[in-house]
């Protein structure tokens, strides 16, 4: 065995204080070049005191599913974890899966950019948080530019359409197809000379507050129908404090409440977020959707259509909407890339 070869031992570096500035330094300028790969902003909440800017871009925005209207996004800011930034004049919003609250999903941009503009963005802020890239309720006037854009997949949310009316049916109750509702209305007027009604203001607000108490207990013991009587209530709260956009009717029979109703108008159609009624009073449910909708149509000329919002799959409130005869049923598409 040949012991001649030669080993000289090489010591390791020893790290001096310059040295580690400069790893310091190399860490930093990595960190700097990562967080310039994304351009968006951070996202923030959306609360009651920034919802105005984020309503200077919604009330532009051209279609008229719920999830773009004022109330819509006010109302679900808790239950959909919605966030805002705003970039290049473009709002993004960003949530969860309508039908999935366990993925983190965006709302379709709305603003000056391109919708493949702002996808580029967004897939840069994905994959900067390595997060996953998906859209949900994109409504149907966005589907064919967002398909330019080769996603991986497009599924219709066929629980979540948003039942479109015409304003004039269901503020009149006049025709052939409103028969049943016109004698619904007409018990009601019998059963209840004495009704009527006040519109929710700051000093009433607790009325409604009140009988949200009464309607729990009537009311389905779903997760789901349990959080939106909670947010019914975070909405006639937003009244009672002064909120300029949203706009509430009271109905009372025997001097009680026995029904309420709350929406907001953006553009041509009004948007019905909140309609509750005692089973005690028949007819009520009937009796406050047609007076709101006459006393908002007179209100407010404009007014074309009525969004009655989604039935999220349950049958009966399924039968109910239909009952209206709806224009149509307003599409939406969750969208993953």
């Amino acid at each position: 065995m040949d012991n001649s070869w030669n080993f000289t031992p090489q010591s390791t570096p020893s790290f001096n204080d310059d040295s580690i500035c400069g790893f310091a330094n190399t860490l930093k300028e990595l960190q700097l070049n990562n967080t310039l790969s994304c351009r968006l902003p951070e996202f923030k909440k959306i609360t009651s005191e920034n919802m105005e800017e984020v309503w200077h871009f919604l009330k532009n925005e051209k279609g008229r599913t719920t999830d773009f209207s004022y109330g819509g996004i006010l109302m679900w800011v808790d239950f959909f974890h919605y966030e805002y930034t705003i970039y290049e004049d473009t709002l993004f919003i960003k949530g969860v899966v309508e039908n999935d609250r366990e993925t983190p999903a965006f709302s379709l941009p709305v603003g000056a950019l391109h919708v493949k503009d702002s996808v580029a963005l967004l897939k840069e802020y994905c994959k900067h948080h390595d997060i996953p890239l998906e859209f949900s309720a994109v409504p149907e006037y966005a589907l064919e530019e967002m398909r330019k854009l080769s996603p991986v997949s497009v599924e219709e949310l066929s629980d979540w359409g948003d039942y479109l009316y015409d304003a004039q049916p269901l503020a009149t109750v006049a025709g052939k197809k409103m028969s049943k509702k016109r004698n619904h209305i007409h018990q009601f007027e019998s059963r209840y000379p004495d009704f009527r009604t006040e519109w929710i203001t700051s000093d009433n607000a607790y009325l409604a507050m009140d009988f949200m108490d009464i309607f729990d207990k009537e009311g389905d013991s779903s997760e789901m129908a349990a959080a939106e009587r909670n947010l019914s209530r975070d909405l006639i709260s937003k009244i009672a404090h002064g909120d300029i956009h949203l706009e509430g009717m009271l109905l009372f029979a025997d001097n009680k409440v026995c029904a309420y109703t709350i929406g907001d108008i953006k553009g041509d159609t009004l948007f019905i977020h909140v309609e509750k009624a005692t089973r005690n009073a028949a007819g009520s449910y009937e009796m406050i959707n047609y007076l709101f909708a006459k006393a908002m149509t007179e209100k407010y000329p404009d007014i074309k259509y009525i969004n009655r919002e989604d039935d999220a799959g349950d049958i009966g409130l399924r039968m109910a909407k239909e009952s209206y005869h709806p224009l149509t049923i307003l599409k939406k598409y969750n969208i993953i890339f």
